[in-house]
């Protein structure tokens, strides 16, 4: 993809919210840390909660720094340059991901090598639909969806709940998950 110019003040309004998005994170960062590696179900109920209020947020924060955006491609850009840097968690599994309803990914901070491919035949280690439930979860509003997806630093797909919502004013849906022991 070609570099795309991206005018100063949606980079200026993109760099305000993404530290407003980090700084919120960091807020959440000792809570999240005391329940990375925890196994009963009321950590992981905490963990859910966390995952969906970071989403909520970064979601909103997106979907106000795209309001402006003229274009595909630069909406594109700057949902990528949004995301990319963010990981959250103990140990940096925490990260979003993005993509329209029509399962094409938009961007993705871990494997960036699904930019810009469709995964509507995309099936999890279960032969779920993976891609296609959480947009449309996304599409009814948001919530939450359990699937396999491969784990940063870990061999094969490993189990996830993964926490979809609408970016507001675009045909995107923003998620993030945690694995699950």
């Amino acid at each position: 993809m070609e570099k795309e110019n991206i005018p100063v003040h949606y980079t200026i309004r993109a760099a305000v919210l993404l530290t407003a998005a980090f700084l919120f994170t960091l807020a959440l960062l000792p809570a999240a840390t005391g329940f990375a590696q925890a196994t009963d179900e009321k950590s992981i109920e905490c963990q859910k909660e966390i995952a969906k209020t970071i989403v909520h947020g970064t979601a909103l924060g997106l979907g106000e720094i795209l309001r402006d955006v003229k274009g595909e491609k630069k909406r594109i850009a700057l949902a990528r340059k949004f995301v990319s840097p963010v990981r959250f968690y103990a140990d940096n599994t925490g990260y979003f991901y993005v993509y329209k309803y029509n399962c094409v990914n938009v961007a993705h901070a871990i494997q960036k090598e699904l930019q810009g491919k469709n995964l509507y035949k995309h099936k999890d280690a279960k032969g779920k639909y993976v891609i296609r439930e959480l947009s449309d979860t996304a599409k009814t509003g948001g919530g939450f969806v359990d699937f396999y997806w491969l784990k940063p630093g870990a061999k094969g797909e490993q189990k996830k709940v993964g926490y979809v919502e609408p970016i507001p004013g675009t045909d995107y849906f923003i998620g993030t998950g945690v694995y699950l022991p």
